[in-house]
Order: C-alpha cells, then structure tokens, then sequence
C-alpha cells in the first residue's frame, strides 16, 4: 500500500468515527497522473446522492502527455462501494456535524483505492487539546531518549 496522496487536514479538523475503503473510478489519463503522484484531497468530500457515493473536489492534474480527451481536474468521480456499505456511511453522515472525508488515496494490488472516513467536525478546543497532546507526547520521549543515551 504505497500512499498517492494523504489528507493531513482530515485528521486536524475532524474526529475520525469510522473508516472504509473505497474503489474509485478514473479514467486513464487520470490513473497516468496518479501515477506521478500529482492530485490534492485536502478540499476534498464525498457525498452520497441516489443510492451512489460521489466524490467532489478532488484534484487530479491533467496528465501532460494527454491530448484533447484528457480529463476535467475537479470532475466528480463515481466511488465503488457495496450498496449496504454506502447505506450505511449514508446514514452516518446524515447525522447533524458528520462528514464524508477523503483520507488518503493509494495504491493496492495495482489499483487506486480511497481511504473514506465518518468524521465529525471539532471545534477550536479540541484542536488544542490535540496539540497539548502531541506536545506532552513529544516531551515525554526526549525524556526517555536522555535517559537512555545516559546508560
């Protein structure tokens, strides 16, 4: 599972409830450009609509070598999930604060797979919270680093 692209925002500015892999349909210039690692999910969402699982705002350059049926960078793309599966993030969603947010996209067996998640928004507080965290965490092992370069 070789990353394409991660979505360091998604972990900021949410509490991650669930997660669940998703396929994802490109065409093949898009699948090119994937390949040299040149696509953004940070504004990224998706969305189910009709039954279906949609995925918005995600950019993919356009591949330079492609001609004139290269695709759209912002185009919407088709997600590929069972039906219980996008009934159940559908319902997840639904609920008042939750989102649909694009994780990370990578490669798996020689496909594009999406990392979606359910997430639900934080405020300012818990941004902080999560920094004092780190911080503590962080002073904590170079504590433990003096102490064992010392022995």
């Amino acid at each position: 599972m070789a990353d394409i692209v991660t979505n360091a925002k998604a972990r900021r500015d949410y509490h991650i409830l669930e997660t669940v892999e998703a396929g994802i349909v490109l065409r093949g210039t898009e699948v090119k450009s994937l390949r040299a690692g040149r696509a953004q999910i940070a504004d990224a969402f998706a969305r189910v609509e009709n039954g279906e699982a949609f995925l918005y705002n995600a950019h993919i350059d356009e591949y330079t070598q492609g001609n004139r049926f290269n695709h759209q960078p912002k185009a919407p793309r088709k997600l590929l999930l069972h039906r219980k599966e996008i009934e159940r993030l559908a319902a997840l969603a639904a609920a008042k604060g939750h989102a649909l947010v694009p994780l990370a996209l990578y490669w798996n067996h020689g496909r594009v797979k999406l990392m979606l998640a359910v997430g639900r928004g934080k405020q300012d507080y818990d941004k902080r919270e999560d920094l004092k965290q780190r911080e503590a965490d962080r002073e904590l092992k170079r504590a433990t680093m003096k102490t064992l370069k010392r022995r």
